[in-house]
């Protein structure tokens, strides 16, 4: 049995099939994420250029520290069945034989070691609240979050220590202080250079 089957809310089996069939078959434009969200098939727009710009920056740091087995994907279909969530986040690293076990589409966000999600305007609450539930229920880790419209000022959370839907905040800060990804990382992120709106 998969981590994936496994996911599967008791009964719910025939319901999540359905969903993941119309996120399948949606038809979005190109460069547009779809995604499932507390059961709800969305479709957000391309992401700007400082959010990609970002993305880049900690992509870099990242393969600086990464066992040579586990890759760093933009477009990778996580699963959370238990929630009703399909996300493609931002960034999602993962070990490459979870790529290879699981289906074409997506892996269970549960073979993640680290997920990073970077808010835009339209996006920032699903980021913040619903995400975040679901890759702590699945047992992601580590997840970070980059919030360039966070309501105080950009900002960037670190979050561990999964339990049920909630996060433990491991360390909170904004655009401009380091952040300190833990084992196995270990890896020190200069946000100096992320551009804030």
């Amino acid at each position: 049995m998969s981590a994936l089957a496994a996911d599967h809310p008791q009964g719910h089996s025939h319901e999540w099939e359905e969903l993941v069939r119309l996120w399948e078959e949606t038809d979005a434009p190109e460069g547009c994420k779809v995604e499932i969200i507390e059961g709800i098939v969305t479709v957000s727009p391309a992401p700007s250029i400082d959010h990609n710009d970002i993305a880049d920056v900690i992509q870099r740091r990242l393969y600086s520290v990464i066992p040579e087995d586990w890759g760093i994907y933009q477009t990778l279909g996580t699963a959370v069945p238990s929630r009703s969530g399909l996300f493609v986040p931002d960034l999602a690293i993962v070990p490459k034989a979870v790529l290879r076990t699981e289906s074409d589409q997506y892996v269970p966000a549960a073979g993640a070691e680290l997920i990073v999600e970077i808010t835009s305007k339209t996006n920032a609450n699903h980021d913040r609240i619903k995400k975040a539930a679901g890759y702590a229920r699945a047992q992601v880790p580590l997840y970070l979050l980059v919030d360039g419209w966070a309501p105080g000022g950009p900002t960037i959370t670190l979050y561990g220590e999964p339990r049920d839907d909630v996060y433990r905040v491991l360390q909170a800060g904004k655009f401009g202080d380091d952040v300190h990804l833990p084992a196995p990382f270990d890896l020190v992120i200069d946000t100096s250079s992320f551009p804030a709106r």
